[in-house]
């Protein structure tokens, strides 16, 4: 089995003008398989966020390698990235980044619009991804006529449209109340579970991390910790 992210000794230092170099990675080695659900914990400062930057191809590291889908991916130009991206990468963000004149079915197209998808087959699809979440109901509403919870979900269903080999979740709940992180949760675990979906979760939040299959944490640039979580019975 081919990991969906393969990460070799990567080191990620940031150059500051006037002061000491900072070093957010430290030799990072780690790989997650097709149909994992991790998350990743840490105190501020520890490499998580930029760990999610990296493995999204937000970022490039300073050294070490990064092979996604068994390619290595870290001396791809901007172009091969960002295409890359749209097309083998789901992004959910803890502001849900939805646009707001727009109706939950065409911000669920918009990844498809940017790679050209027809009209028809994206409506199609944007459908059934909006049917996943629940939401297939509120297709025409607009953000502002949606909770936070099904504006979270609304970006779920944008970030799964494509059919990513993986999802990053970036706090995805950071700005929800505790039923609604409950239930986007159950939605990340259902989405895993039941359609396979490879997804890496970032959150400093244990109750969130929970909800994972396996908890990598890091502090200091380094991964400290990498087990397995007892997984929850889905209702």
């Amino acid at each position: 089995m081919t990991p969906v992210v393969e990460v070799r000794t990567l080191r990620k230092v940031y150059s500051i003008e006037g002061g000491e170099d900072v070093v957010a990675l430290r030799g990072v080695d780690l790989t997650i398989d097709p149909g994992e659900f991790v998350a990743v914990m840490g105190p501020s400062g520890s490499g998580k966020s930029t760990f999610m930057h990296i493995v999204g191809l937000l970022d490039r590291p300073t050294s070490g390698a990064y092979y996604f889908a068994g390619h290595e991916v870290s001396a791809l130009g901007a172009d091969a990235l960002a295409d890359l991206r749209s097309r083998a990468l789901g992004f959910v963000f803890q502001a849900y980044n939805l646009l707001p004149r727009t109706t939950a079915i065409e911000n669920v197209e918009l990844p498809m619009i940017y790679a050209g998808v027809p009209a028809a087959t994206r409506h199609r699809a944007a459908m059934d991804a909006l049917d996943a979440v629940g939401l297939a109901k509120y297709a025409q509403h607009q953000p502002n006529q949606l909770s936070g919870g099904q504006q979270q979900r609304v970006a779920i269903a944008r970030s799964i449209v494509n059919q990513p080999q993986l999802i990053l979740a970036d706090e995805p709940t950071g700005a929800l109340d505790t039923v609604s992180s409950e239930d986007v949760m159950t939605l990340f675990r259902r989405l895993n579970a039941e359609r396979g979906m490879t997804v890496m979760l970032v959150t400093h939040e244990p109750d969130v991390a929970a909800h994972a299959r396996r908890l990598v944490t890091f502090r200091d640039g380094s991964i400290v910790s990498d087990e397995a979580v007892r997984e929850k019975v889905l209702a």
